[in-house]
């Protein structure tokens, strides 16, 4: 089944400029909150109008309805780690390259875990609402990644290994801090984790994959 993705609308009576961009990022931050708290279904728009400071109908200005705003959130997260992603090219040394993008991921896992674990949840249920994102562009934008590793492959810069499974794992283990944080504490004997934990588990992540790439990791 595909979901109909509603546009987002934004009215030209709607506030321009840095206010509608705050406003917006506000929205978003707070359904963020909202959506993984309580789900799609356990979440209104009536509270993340409460939880952002906005009257209901000020948040219909910006988003019509809350599946669409549920939707855009998802493609903010992903826009948000495809971004890091998007600077790797065959000229950047990998070992550089991928020690910065294992830094960044583990950062916005630390700084954003809400918003990882509600993307892990929507792929987990199948991932309808992101039918429209993973289309032909993404997909070609996921080979032109993978590409990247083969260039570098093909110029004796790593060992040779499978992209896509090394793209995979450096999605699932930079998110699994933020995913399954209850799990790494109650295995630990931590109740939550610092910003000193991330700090180890982002150079043990360095060294392990980097390793398993034939790279040395670089000087911090």
């Amino acid at each position: 089944m595909t979901v109909e993705v509603p546009a987002k609308t934004l009215p030209a009576s709607k506030p321009a400029g840095r206010i509608r961009q705050k406003n917006e990022e506000a929205i978003l931050a707070a359904a963020t909150e909202e959506f993984a708290r309580h789900g799609f279904k356990g979440t209104s728009m009536n509270t993340i109008a409460l939880r952002v400071g906005l009257p209901k109908a000020n948040l219909h200005y910006y988003f019509n309805n809350k599946l669409g705003l549920y939707v855009e959130v998802m493609r903010n997260i992903l826009d948000l780690w495809d971004s890091a992603f998007s600077h790797l090219n065959a000229d950047s040394d990998p070992a550089e390259a991928l020690a910065n993008y294992i830094r960044a991921k583990m950062e916005f896992s630390r700084r954003q875990p809400l918003a990882s674990k509600l993307f892990a949840m929507e792929v987990i249920s199948g991932g309808e609402c992101l039918s429209e994102h993973f289309s032909q562009d993404y997909r070609d934008w996921f080979r032109g990644r993978a590409a990247v590793f083969e260039a570098w492959i093909a110029a004796g810069k790593m060992d040779p290994i499978d992209p896509v499974h090394l793209i995979f794992l450096l999605w699932g283990s930079t998110q699994h801090y933020a995913d399954f944080s209850s799990q790494i504490c109650r295995l630990t004997g931590r109740k939550k984790l610092t910003k000193e934990d991330f700090a180890v588990a982002t150079d043990n992540l360095i060294h392990i994959i980097l390793k398993g790439c034939g790279l040395t990791p670089p000087a911090k």
